[in-house]
This record gives structure tokens, sequence and C-alpha cells, in this order.
């Protein structure tokens, strides 16, 4: 069985709250087709982060529609499974799925229920049966359902005599993966022991970590000629650098499984970027003042036609206060498609002097839409407020929701005594 695993589109970003993606991830989606093409895969994954955004817009659904349906006409042997990640909405990717199930594409957004033992047939919406394997789909889940993914592998395994190769996909950060690129995020990311998977996979194909590796969980034996034993899971990475911190190469896996319980080959195909990241003075110093900075631009600008780049300065440079408005005045008088990200690098900088400017975009406008306990908030953000007692709020905000649940009680209590007069 051959996989294409890629991950993380995040269709519809726009970068640095200025600069749309589109022609970025249309040059991503040729080279997709190109490989498609090439390789012949019997299955593509994309999991999950579909879209930038919970409630994309219209033309982010029809670069959807119109790549997905491109790809489908390509190889119309070849399923499709996509899941729904953090970033994406999972209600409206599953409004979706019946229509595309119709194409052979598959999309999952809802999760096994927590009390998935008391209902009837509830596998047969994560598992598919492929002819030349078994998909085992799981979008992002907000809480621990390690026991249903127990399950749905036990429930293939019954089924799979003929030992085919299973692959099963999420969207998870894993204990131990490499965070890179993730850093302002470290330390909100809920990271779940590998272990608690099983093995009763062949490969599981990752996503939400950025950066592409493979998971070494288990003692991995070579057999020989690239191959090595199963299971093996994997993060193929972004498709996008998603910002100047992803200094690395991304790329899109391709999975050879010999059998269930077999061997397993992986290879990486780079992606190549329509614009790339640089952070500048290219090499590993700094500039001290305005001036070295615009003196270094003319020749940059004038060498590049289209990329991203951030500015490195001096740990205690003195700036003018419409230093960041200088330089995009600077950019667009080049004529050039120079893309700048206002957030300075300060060198020898560290986290007790970093200001608020710093800290306000931590924590991203999806993450905080799918917050449902307050005291989540109040942890991310408590190194902010020094003087706050994180001890006193669970007991107050347990208070609360008392009084919140007691009033709701009496307010349904007047509305049934209502009725019940009329």
């Amino acid at each position: 069985m051959r996989i294409l695993h890629t991950a993380d589109l995040h269709i519809g970003q726009i970068i640095y709250q200025h600069y749309g993606r589109n022609d970025e991830h249309l040059h991503f989606f040729h080279q997709l087709e190109k490989w498609i093409k090439e390789y012949e895969p019997d299955l593509l994954v994309v999991a999950g982060d579909i879209f930038d955004m919970p409630q994309p817009s219209a033309s982010c659904w029809k670069m959807f529609t119109e790549t997905f349906v491109s790809i489908r006409k390509l190889r119309q042997d070849m399923a499709i499974v996509i899941i729904a990640g953090n970033h994406d909405s999972a209600s409206r990717l599953q409004s979706h799925s019946e229509i595309w199930a119709l194409a052979d594409t598959y999309i999952i957004g809802s999760t096994p229920p927590l009390n998935f033992r008391e209902h009837s047939n509830w596998e047969e919406k994560f598992i598919l049966r492929l002819p030349k394997g078994y998909v085992i789909a799981l979008p992002y889940m907000s809480s621990d359902k390690a026991d249903a993914v127990i399950a749905l592998q036990e429930y293939v395994e019954k089924e799979n005599t003929n030992g085919l190769p299973v692959v099963m996909t999420g969207h998870l950060a894993v204990t131990g993966c490499d965070f890179t690129g993730h850093d302002s995020e470290i330390g909100m990311l809920r990271t779940i022991d590998i272990e608690r998977f099983g093995t009763g996979y062949d490969y599981f194909a990752l996503g939400h970590i950025h950066r592409p590796q493979t998971i070494k969980h288990y003692p991995s034996k070579e057999v020989g000629d690239g191959w090595i034993a199963s299971p093996v899971s994997r993060y193929s990475g972004s498709a996008l650098h998603v910002s100047c911190d992803e200094a690395f190469p991304h790329s899109v896996t391709l999975v050879d499984i010999d059998a269930h319980k077999k061997k397993v080959k992986i290879r990486e195909l780079r992606i190549q970027q329509l614009r790339h990241f640089y952070n500048l003075p290219l090499n590993k110093e700094a500039f001290n003042n305005e001036k070295e900075v615009f003196k270094y631009l003319v020749k940059f600008i004038d060498e590049n036609e289209s990329c991203y780049i951030r500015i490195k300065m001096e740990k205690g440079a003195d700036l003018p206060s419409d230093f960041n408005n200088r330089i995009y005045a600077f950019i667009e008088e080049s004529g050039k498609d120079i893309r700048y990200n206002p957030k300075i690098i300060w060198i020898g900088d560290d986290e007790e002097e970093k200001t608020s400017d710093d800290l306000e975009t931590e924590i991203a406008v999806e993450d905080f839409q799918q917050m449902t306990d307050p005291l989540e908030f109040i942890r991310l953000t408590a190194d902010r407020y020094p003087a706050l007692d994180m001890s006193t709020l669970p007991s107050a905000f347990k208070e609360i929701a008392e009084e919140l649940m007691l009033m709701q009680e009496e307010e349904a209590s007047k509305n049934l005594k209502s009725r019940k007069a009329q």
C-alpha cells in the first residue's frame, strides 16, 4: 500500500496580519499534484488544519474544493482522507462529508463519543475499508480518548484476516517531539504519550507539529533497503513555512507498507517554497541602529524579488517610534514583493524584559475560541500577573458555577409552572 501524507495546510492564512498566501498554497498544490502523478499512491492523507481559521471565507472554500476536485480527477482510484485539526471547525467539515464521500474522498470532523461503548456501530464513522488496507481516522480531540483509539484498532484486527496494512491518522502533539517553530505555544500544547495509542497500526500519519519528523517510540528494527519494522509514527510537517521561526525544510511524506505488522518505507519529498523566510542580517549578528538596517536593506532588496523578512536588533538599540512604518514605506517604494514581519528579534533579550507587544499574540484566536474552562486561559497567562494567587481561583469558579446552575434550575422551574398555568 502506498500513501502520500501531508498536513497543516492552513488555507486562508493571513500572515503578519497583512499578507495573504493564496499563491503560495497554489504553488504547493501544484507540487502535490505532480507527486500524485509520479508516484501513483493508493491513499492521500491530509492530517488536519485544512484551514487557518474555524470560519474560512468563501474564497478559501473555493480553493479547497477546486484543489481536491482536481486531485480526484487526476487519480480516480486513489482514496483521499481528510481530518479536522484544532484550527478547523469540526462541525463545518463534517457537514461536507456525505457529498465528498460520493467521490471517494472522506472528511472526518467529529470525534469518538466519550461513552463510545454505549453506542452501536460507532466504529464505522472512523474506519475506512480500502482495497489495499484500512484507515483509522482521528480528528483533533480536545480530550484524551486513547481508549476509543485502542477499541478501533481491536475492531480492525478482528476483521483484518488477510493482513492488510493499517494506517492511522490523527491531529495531536506527541510527547517528546521536536516543537521547533512552535516557540510561542510551548507550554500550551497538550501532549500525549505515543504509547497510549497502542501498536495495532503500521503507520500513524500525524498532523499538528510543523516540523517533519519520525517518532521513534518503539525500538526501530532496520530490515534493509530503507525498510523499518512497523509500527511507525510520523509528522509530515506543514505545507508552508508558517513563520520565520520555521527555518527547516518542509516536506510531504511518501510511505510504502509491505503488509500488516511487517515493514514500512518512508521517503521525504522536499517542498519548494514560493517565498523564503529570512532573518536579517543573514549571519548570526544583529543590527545596532536604524542606519545599519536601511543600509543593509538597500542591497538585500536589490538582490531579492519576493520573500519574507524579519529584523534582528542588538539589545538596547535605540529605534524611533515609527521604525516599522519606515520599513513598510521603504519596501513599498522599492516595488518589490518583500513581506515584513514587524516583530523584531532582540538579540540578548530575556523573558523578563519582554514587552507587552511581544506577548500579546501568544494565544491565537482559534485557541481562545476552543477554551471551555476559564481557568485554562488564566493558567496560560498567569506569568503576566505575578500578584495573582492561583490557589484561590478554582474554589471561586466552582462557587460561581454552582450559583449559575442554581439560577438556571430556578428559571426552568418558573418556566414549567408558567406553561402549566397556561
